[in-house]
């Protein structure tokens, strides 16, 4: 408790420093301006075009607001008209991923989910240029040197030379700042222990105790057999074909099974396989669990399995395209048996196919993707009425805006100890705070909001505890590439500059966070680059960037492209 406070003096102190340091700094800023790059008869054309930064509301998500605020500010001070734009979740993310030129800078996060614990989706599938259409390079970015990179540590089998390669690329990353990295946040997951047996909440390293070994291997404690979380963010769509937010991974992991999951130490392992084998560099051998079904009553075969993997390959399932690249044959041997035939080593094979993709009941979807052939949709856009999958919980409810609910499959391998788990849209942080406190839900599952005073609540109420850990994913502002100034990367260099991660970790958090430089968390030491080098000067080295490039101002500080 102490420590969190002393760290919040000492971030306003900070805060006071940079004001002194800005107002020191003006004699630079006027001499820089006035005296070297003032350029009286101005072109208009050489007027930048206001921007826009997209956020999430301030209620929804106070870290990515004030954080876009601070942004936005720093731009102000450097010339350019700029303004934060808040709007839901939902609408955000369809903007930035489906209306690809129609926005320049946006706040996002990318969640903790267990397959990220190996670097290859971080490293290959955010950057690779493949993905810049409708995958998840939504910004645009276009490197052959960066792709060389991240292809080579896809299929180098040696751990030391394929971390080097990793380093390699987050120093890239950096260099031609493609994201503007804030923080890796502090994980605060809040349960009831009248609820929950606290010996059996899983803390998954990167992921927290909100994670799929917990809300399977969780134990009630009393009368309540529901797990009753919260999530800020609306639900996007039910989906096995579509990576959406963070909460509808949380339903599909539950929904569908997967050959392989993460377990708790963040290692691939058999799930709904009896068996993994690599017979050599390029041979895998998979058995199935004998009786498994779908929710339907059907068997899951070997038939499914090979289906859920080839249909990222018919070009109706383009966001998984990426986890079944190298796969060059599956072989099905009998109803519970099939080969994998990789069309070279793939190092995290595993990790980022067998443990990613999830199982879907050929029955249903074959003919789903047959008629999408011939429509301009694809199977991301689909949503099935009842969805169907083979996994530890099955789908019963979803009312838009308000709750999912799921039941246990009593018939499941794994079969969880709660009857359901429903998890209920609550925007408002203060909201989900006091639901917890007064019991209408059970497990917080998401708090964005002030660390200290949830801290504080939860050391005041005797039947609540808090497990904190460091997120694997991360916060940050992406910036599009495609649209001018990003385009230009002296003015992305000079974002770089101006965003003093120190200040929102201890402004913006209060210090439950971990300064962010790249896609690597510092809890994955043996990937981390700790080298990492960006622009840290604040207004005074992003005016040099600038001016260095080109850039000039007006009579009236406005920012001016280059001739």
């Amino acid at each position: 408790m102490m420590k969190r406070k002393w760290l919040f003096w000492f971030g306003l102190a900070v805060l006071l420093t940079v004001v002194i340091s800005a107002c020191s700094n003006e004699e630079v800023k006027e001499d820089v301006v006035k005296e070297e790059n003032v350029v009286v008869d101005v072109d208009p054309t050489r007027y930048l075009d206001p921007i826009s930064i997209l956020s999430r509301p301030q209620s929804a998500a106070p870290d990515e607001y004030e954080t876009a605020i601070l942004i936005r500010d720093a731009l102000i001070e450097l010339g350019a008209e700029t303004e934060v734009q808040t709007m839901p979740w939902e609408q955000l993310a369809d903007i930035v991923w489906y209306e690809r030129d129609q926005w320049q800078m946006t706040g996002w996060q990318m969640a903790a989910r267990p397959e990220r614990l190996d670097p290859d989706e971080f490293t290959y599938n955010l950057f690779h240029s493949q993905g810049m259409v409708d995958g998840y390079n939504f910004m645009g970015y276009n490197n052959p040197e960066y792709d060389a990179l991240a292809e080579a540590q896809r299929v180098e089998v040696n751990q030391d030379v394929r971390a080097d390669l990793i380093k390699q690329a987050q120093q890239l990353i950096a260099d031609d700042a493609v994201y503007h990295f804030t923080v890796h946040p502090d994980i605060n997951i809040v349960y009831n222990k009248d609820v929950f047996d606290e010996g059996t909440i899983t803390d998954m390293t990167g992921m927290g105790a909100r994670n799929f070994w917990t809300y399977v291997n969780a134990e009630p404690s009393g009368d309540q057999t529901d797990i009753i979380l919260n999530s800020a963010d609306n639900v996007q769509a039910v989906n096995p074909f579509y990576i959406s937010g963070s909460t509808d991974s949380w339903i599909t992991e539950l929904i569908w099974d997967r050959v392989m999951r993460m377990n708790d130490k963040g290692l691939p392992e058999a799930w709904a396989a009896e068996s993994v084998k690599w017979v050599d560099d390029t041979t895998v051998s998979v058995v199935l669990r004998d009786g498994m079904t779908f929710h339907d009553g059907n068997p899951v075969t070997a038939e499914d399995v090979k289906f859920s993997f080839e249909a990222p390959k018919t070009g109706e399932v383009p966001m998984y395209q990426p986890f079944v690249e190298y796969i060059e044959e599956i072989e099905v041997l009998n109803d519970l048996e099939l080969v994998f035939h990789l069309s070279q080593p793939w190092a995290a094979f595993e990790t980022a196919s067998l443990a990613k993709l999830n199982i879907v009941p050929k029955h249903i979807w074959e003919p789903i993707l047959t008629d999408l052939q011939d429509s301009p949709e694809n199977a991301e856009s689909f949503q099935e009425d009842v969805p169907v999958g083979s996994g530890p919980y099955k789908f019963d409810a979803l009312r838009f805006q308000e709750e999912v609910v799921l039941e246990a499959n009593e018939e499941h391998f794994n079969a969880p100890k709660f009857d359901r788990w429903i998890v209920r849209i609550i925007p408002n942080m203060e909201a989900a705070l006091g639901m917890i406190q007064n019991g209408e839900i059970n497990f917080l599952a998401t708090y964005t909001g002030d660390a200290e005073l949830l801290n504080t609540r939860v050391e005041e109420a005797g039947n609540l505890e808090m497990v904190t850990s460091v997120d694997l994913g991360f916060r940050f502002f992406a910036v599009n590439q495609r649209l001018e100034p990003f385009n230009n990367l002296a003015f992305r260099k000079a974002l770089q500059a101006v965003i003093d991660k120190q200040l929102i970790t201890q402004i913006v958090w209060k210090g439950f966070a971990t300064p962010a430089d790249s896609v690597i968390a510092p809890t994955l030491e043996f990937w981390k680059n700790e080298g990492i080098e960006t622009p840290t000067g604040g207004i005074a080295e992003a005016r040099n960037i600038l001016s260095e490039a080109g850039f000039a101002w007006d009579e009236d500080g406005k920012l001016l492209k280059p001739e």
